[in-house]
């Protein structure tokens, strides 16, 4: 009696007297020499498979091939214990944005603490981005992380964004230099309306109208904080809005080199590039200034200890911040990315008044939670803006 194993034209399992299976067909049939054939669920390699178009042999019993149960051990046997980190991420996160938020306070304390004595802003901004490039060097070197490759294509899409990390970077501490470290975060606190602005003007984005009734409150607290800021010089304030423009520009260039690189690596490199581009006007600009007496200036107030040791640090911390920055704000979603710059902004300002006891007038005080509150509702709008995006392209 013949057992179909499918439909007629496709092989019929046999069963002879010795131990190979072997199959009769009624015409001629093909196999897949790449890989097995199906039969019963259990894949046989096509070597085993012996084709006979002469005879077709009869089974007493059709054997059904079952598949072999897993046992509890298999599954569970070999399961590794869940660490206490693993248990409690939260404890993680929190401990990347106390970092965070430690360095960059840390960071803008004592970068104006060395402005004090050393008025230096592009050989600062050399410095700090060359700390940096140290440090991603030194980890490349001992694999943690491995160094991601880079070619030209991905070399040309950064370019622009290391410019523009570079003209943000070098306008900021200029900025720094001149004014109060309070009111420089005050004047880039208009960094959303810049971005919004861009996106509505540059790549042609619709920006909700929520969105820009948000910014009001921006604009009006910074001009009411710069109205009355005693530490107000225009050389300050225009290289902060400077900076607002070129970190703008460069998150547009950011969105079109975008790539599959890790961000640590991606930050090393573009720290590299931008190093570049710092180094010519920091040797034109305030190099012989720095040869004539600079130098000598810094290491007559504090000791030549004391100053390298400040330039060291002030660059480590400039990193550390930002890369624990940018893998705090992985770790996160777009609302708590959001909330946690606002805070980042007031814990800064908070710090710097205290620590430098900058006096600031009433209506300065009025004028920088105005823009502080803005800055917190433009943020949280943005935000479940962008998720409810995701949310949507995820259901699509």
């Amino acid at each position: 009696m013949e057992s179909r194993v499918i439909s007629s034209g496709i092989p019929r399992l046999t069963k002879p007297a010795g131990r190979i299976t072997t199959f009769a067909v009624s015409s001629p049939a093909t196999f897949n020499t790449n890989g097995g054939n199906l039969v019963w669920g259990r894949q046989l390699r096509p070597t085993l498979l012996n084709l006979d178009h002469s005879s077709i042999s009869k089974t007493p019993k059709r054997e059904v091939l079952k598949p072999c149960t897993a046992t509890a051990s298999d599954s569970a046997g070999d399961a590794a214990p869940v660490g206490f980190f693993a248990k409690y991420p939260w404890l993680v996160t929190g401990f990347f944005f106390f970092m965070w938020y430690f360095l960059n306070v840390i960071f803008n304390i004592l970068n104006k603490k060395i402005y004090n004595y050393f008025p230096y802003p592009y050989f600062m901004s050399v410095i700090h981005l060359a700390v940096g490039v140290v440090y991603c060097l030194g980890s490349w070197t001992v694999g943690l992380p491995k160094r991601a490759p880079i070619d030209s294509n991905l070399l040309k899409l950064l370019i622009p964004v290391a410019f523009c990390h570079a003209l943000g970077h070098v306008t900021s501490n200029i900025s720094f230099a001149a004014v109060a470290v309070s009111f420089t975060h005050t004047i880039k606190a208009l960094e959303p309306f810049f971005n919004a602005a861009a996106s509505q003007f540059i790549l042609g984005q619709s920006i909700p109208i929520t969105l820009w009734l948000s910014l009001a409150p921006v604009v009006i607290g910074v001009s009411m904080a710069s109205l009355t800021e005693l530490s107000f010089n225009w050389l300050g304030f225009i290289s902060a809005m400077i900076s607002n423009i070129s970190f703008t520009y460069r998150s547009i260039y950011s969105k079109k080199a975008m790539t599959d690189m890790d961000s640590t690596n991606l930050y090393a490199y573009i720290s590299i590039i931008a190093l570049l581009f710092c180094i010519p006007p920091a040797v034109i600009l305030e190099g012989p200034q720095l040869l004539k007496h600079g130098f000598n200036d810094a290491i007559a107030k504090v000791g030549l200890t004391k100053f390298l040791t400040d330039l060291f640090w002030v660059g480590m911390f400039y990193h550390l911040y930002n890369q624990l920055a940018t893998n705090t704000l992985e770790r996160v979603a777009p609302l708590t990315h959001a909330v946690g710059n606002v805070l980042k902004r007031v814990f800064v300002i908070g710090f710097s008044i205290v620590v430098f006891g900058n006096k600031i007038s009433t209506q300065t005080a009025i004028g920088t939670s105005i823009a502080i509150a803005g800055v917190a509702i433009y943020s949280l709008i943005k935000a479940k803006i962008e998720e409810e995006k995701r949310v949507s392209q995820k259901s699509i």
